[in-house]
């Protein structure tokens, strides 16, 4: 309080010092009248130091600064208001949690604190108002900046739309970019790519006296190393002086044009690609571009490239339309004359048949090439059928001059028939008359008659012969003849020569059509032979594409056409039924591969005729779908209809088929499906009676199965086994089971045969008849098999004993494979074991599909020591001609011979194992009884003399785990 000053005095003085405070204009403003005010108040040296936002502090006068003066401010903010320095303390005013404060420093000590608070105190207020005005103030600036460029990004848009050319479009862009910044020096310059050339379209330079011509493309190689080359090449913007721009290139930086103070320039780019460059620059002195200069450079660069792209395709689109319709105008000046000469040439046609004499048409030629070109003087001359003598039927000069008929000469009619070409010649032209006077000296021409001024002759010829001459010429000085005459009198003479030749064709085209008539007519007899042939070849071509050659019923292709118009059908009147017949012949790939296939296709041909005779004319289609399967499409009333029709089909095939002197014995499985809305494909019809079909042969053959709902349930379960199959392959979930072979009369165990198992997630342990034939359809047996020959040949070494073996089952497809033995060898010697321990098992449906191949194979794998079994003997069809072809070693009876095995009885199963161990001892066959069960069945082989056997009376299958854990390992 000042000395004599009362309280309330003193009050209203410090009110109107903060109301004073409280109306600066920003931080700046504010912190010098909070030294003053400080000042007042009698404190020393007062320096105020503010931050806005995250930046670096400020002071209000640099000259109060000392040295540690910013570190005790910044110390203070950040430690509750307060700091203490050699000689100078610190406060803080008020700090934000945005980062803007402000504080002050100044002389004193520690005991300063409570009066330097309390002014703070009473300045906080004041500062926090005047950062909030300071941010309103910012917004405001900022949001009318933004409506500004706003602004002037409409107007660039509308530029691009308006009627401006583009030079002023060009000055105004400059105009707007001085707006923002100092641009009075500014260019923009295009970059193509393909050319690797720019062009400155616009450019305003103070200082530089180079011109660079707005439609004049540069070529990169002559900027390299400068700036707006840079700037181009690495995408990216330079700014500042030269000396900074040196620091931001990616390179070393080539002097073009004058050095400025201050360079910015942005690239315009769409996407990654680089279209363009703007650039400002400074020569003087001044304020230097900044980051936000840079920003706004950039963002409105893009807006200026599309708004020049826009002109500029304004502009090329009239400048192409301008040309194009020049193009046109010439276009359809030249259509005019076009037409006008089609027209003529129409008109000489028609004179040449409507006139009554030749000197009416010569003289209405003359008229009409009178109006093309100046024809005062024009004539016609015409050589003698012998060519010796030249006529002029027409003749008229200006200047009364006639012409007489003459032998041919020198003159120049003469000539420009003698050389068959257009002869244009202009006298006042010296090279034209000096030819002249060179033709007269070698003597090929003559003059006749009066000199003219310009002559143009055109030969009249007929084909390769010229018959005369048309030809117009000019006394008149500056009137001449151009090439367009020449063209147009070439065309005329074409017409007139024409014309003048019709009537002596006229004869020779009466007796030529006559004689094209006769040849039309041959020809046309020839041609109806040729498309009658040609129709009957494909009648036949398109009923062998649709019918079996071997049979001559419908194929395949065929049946599915009907099906779909059937679908069709059905699906416009729903009344409408039909069912479809699926059929297969039993038997018949064994009668195939013992008689032959010679007598198989009779044999079809025989069941195809039997199948037609079944079927209703006209109702009913029987087609054949390939090998053994047939089908039938008939139209039903109810399902009865259509298994009336399944046994007719069976019973046609119930007699025999004789076929050169053979009876064959076959038979047929029928499925049938019935119409349905939920049919939409005749694949699904088909599908279904296939799986119905082979539902009948499962159920004994000869036997009828109608497709239902059962049967599609079998069917996705058979889809889910295949699918389960494949994943069990990739899990390796197949297992080997062992079961002895032992030696009868004692039980000893000689080997054993590996059976295969399924170690199924959710089901088990699965024997082979729950999933070998889906795995056999599906084609997965092979890989299931090689697994199973991998994981026993891994347990032959815990499994067997000296002197044992383990026999493998061998598919029939396997020896579709001409490597199988090599492949199963190498399998063999890469698990460790001996070839002796291991045998294989087949079947005699493997011996017949490939006997010179098996046989090579089961030799190649007996010599290397494999031995090989023939599993279920006695059930096949061929057995006995096999056991000495193929050398086998052991042979299989099949259980079944062996379940009814009554050694006191003679007939039956019993004489069959008699005469299978009788055959084998003559063989020196091995013989091993399958399937015994019973202890009778054990006495009954050792009576008959059999020594190995195997099954459940000794032991079931089992794991190498469970075999191991009997004997105690």
């Amino acid at each position: 309080m000042r000395t004599g000053d009362s309280p309330a005095a003193e009050g209203q003085r410090i009110g109107q010092a903060l109301g004073c405070l409280l109306d600066a204009v920003g931080i700046p403003d504010f912190a010098c009248r909070v030294a003053e005010y400080l000042d007042r108040q009698g404190f020393g040296r007062v320096a105020v130091v503010w931050c806005i936002g995250r930046g670096d502090a400020q002071v209000h006068d640099a000259a109060r600064l000392l040295e540690h003066d910013v570190e005790i401010a910044m110390s203070a903010r950040a430690q509750g208001g307060w700091a203490v320095g050699e000689g100078r303390v610190a406060a803080c005013i008020e700090a934000q949690e945005s980062g803007d404060s402000i504080g002050i420093v100044l002389d004193g000590q520690a005991q300063l604190r409570a009066r330097v608070r309390e002014q703070c105190d009473l300045l906080a207020p004041i500062a926090r108002a005047v950062f909030e005005k300071n941010r309103l103030t910012e917004s405001m600036r900022m949001l009318e900046r933004s409506e500004q460029l706003q602004s002037t990004l409409f107007q660039i848009a509308d530029m691009a739309s308006s009627e401006m050319d583009l030079e002023d479009m060009l000055r105004e862009l400059h105009s707007i970019v001085g707006r923002f910044m100092y641009a009075e020096n500014f260019y923009i310059a295009l970059y193509d790519e393909q050319k690797d050339a720019i062009r400155f379209i616009y450019l305003v330079d103070t200082e530089d006296e180079l011109v660079r011509p707005p439609n004049q493309f540069v070529s990169m190689d002559v900027l390299e190393r400068g700036l707006t080359w840079y700037v181009i090449r690495d995408k990216h913007s330079l700014m500042g002086s030269m000396d900074a721009v040196r620091s931001q290139i990616s390179g070393p930086m080539r002097d073009i044009g004058a050095d400025s103070f201050d360079w910015l320039g942005v690239p315009i780019m769409v996407g990654n690609t680089v279209r363009g460059v703007l650039v400002v620059q400074s020569y003087v002195e001044r304020p230097r571009y900044t980051a936000a200069d840079q920003a706004l450079l950039t963002y409105v660069g893009s807006h200026i490239l599309t708004a020049l792209d826009r002109k500029l395709q304004q502009e090329e689109l009239e400048r192409r339309v301008e040309e194009r319709t020049q193009a046109l105008t010439l276009e359809i000046q030249e259509r005019q004359r076009s037409v006008r000469v089609q027209e003529t040439l129409y008109r000489i046609a028609e004179l040449s048949h409507t006139a009554t004499n030749l000197d009416e048409f010569y003289a209405a030629v003359h008229r009409i090439v009178g109006e093309f070109l100046d024809a005062r003087n024009f004539y016609i001359a015409l050589l003698s059928d012998d060519g010796n003598t030249v006529q002029f039927p027409y003749f008229v000069d200006q200047y009364g001059n006639r012409a007489q008929t003459r032998p041919v000469g020198r003159g120049i009619s003469e000539y420009a028939m003698r050389y068959g070409k257009p002869l244009l010649l202009d006298m006042t032209d010296p090279d034209t008359a000096q030819r002249i006077l060179d033709l007269q000296h070698r003597g090929e021409l003559a003059p006749i008659g009066k000199q003219s001024v310009a002559w143009l002759g055109v030969p009249l010829l007929l084909g390769e012969r010229v018959m005369g001459l048309l030809a117009v010429q000019s006394y008149t000085p500056g009137v001449g003849y151009t090439s367009r005459d020449r063209e147009l009198l070439t065309f005329i003479s074409y017409q007139i020569a024409n014309g003048l030749e019709r009537q002596r064709a006229a004869a020779e085209l009466k007796n030529a059509y006559v004689d094209l008539e006769k040849r039309v007519s041959e020809r046309t007899i020839e041609l109806s032979e040729q498309i009658e042939v040609r129709e009957q070849i494909e009648q036949r071509l398109k009923h062998e594409v649709l019918h079996d050659s071997l049979t001559g019923l419908p194929n395949r292709a065929y049946l599915r056409d009907q099906l779909v118009r059937a679908l069709a059908h059905r699906e416009r009147d729903p009344h409408y039924r039909f069912a479809v017949l699926f059929m297969d012949l039993d038997r018949f790939k064994v009668i195939n591969d013992s008689v032959g296939h010679l007598v198989g296709d009779a044999l079809l041909k025989e069941v195809a005729r039997r199948f037609s005779k079944c079927v209703r004319g006209g109702r009913d289609m029987v087609a054949r779908l390939g090998g053994d399967e047939f089908a039938i499409l008939m139209e039903v009333d109810s399902p009865e209809t259509a298994m009336r029709m399944g046994q007719r089909v069976i019973e046609a095939l119930k007699e025999p088929v004789r076929v050169e002197g053979k009876e064959l014995f076959t038979g047929v499985s029928v499925g049938i499906t019935l119409s349905s809305p939920h049919y939409t494909s005749p694949e699904d019809l088909l599908r279904d009676a296939d799986i119905a079909m082979y539902r009948a042969k499962a159920g004994g053959r000869h036997r009828i199965e109608v497709f239902d709902e059962q049967l599609h349930e079998q069917a996705l379960q058979l889809l889910e086994v295949e699918s389960d199959l494949r994943r069990a392959i990739t899990r390796q979930e197949f297992e080997p089971y062992f079961q002895p072979i032992v030696r009868l009369v004692d039980g000893a165990i000689v080997g054993y045969e590996a059976l295969i198992r399924w170690n199924h997630p959710e089901r088990g342990v699965l024997a082979p008849g729950a999933f070998l034939h889906v795995a056999d359809a599906s084609g997965s047996m092979e890989a299931i098999d090689w697994q199973m020959f991998e994981r026993t040949l891994e347990c032959i070494a815990a499994l067997v004993q000296p002197g044992q073996y383990v026999n493998l089952n061998f598919s029939p497809r396997h020896f579709r494979s001409q490597d199988l033995d090599e492949r199963f060898l190498k399998l063999v010697a890469a698990k460790g074991v001996n070839s002796a321990q291991v045998r294989i098992e087949v079947t005699e449906g493997a011996l017949l599909e490939n006997p010179e191949q098996i046989g090579q194979v089961f030799n190649r794998l007996r010599e290397s020591g494999v031995l090989i079994a023939l599993d279920d003997f006695g059930t096949g069809y061929s057995s006995l001609s096999y056991l000495h072809r193929f050398k086998l070693h052991t042979v299989k009876i099949d259980r079944s011979f062996i379940s009814d095995l009554q050694i006191e009885e003679e007939g039956g199963s019993t004489a069959v194992v008699r005469a299978i161990l009788a055959l084998s001892r003559a063989q020196r066959l091995e013989v091993v009884a399958e399937g015994i069960e019973t202890e009778a069945q054990r006495r009954a082989l050792l009576t008959l003399g059999c020594e190995l056997g195997q099954g459940y009376l000794f032991a079931k299958p089992a794991s190498l785990g469970a075999i191991l854990a009997s004997r105690g390992q």
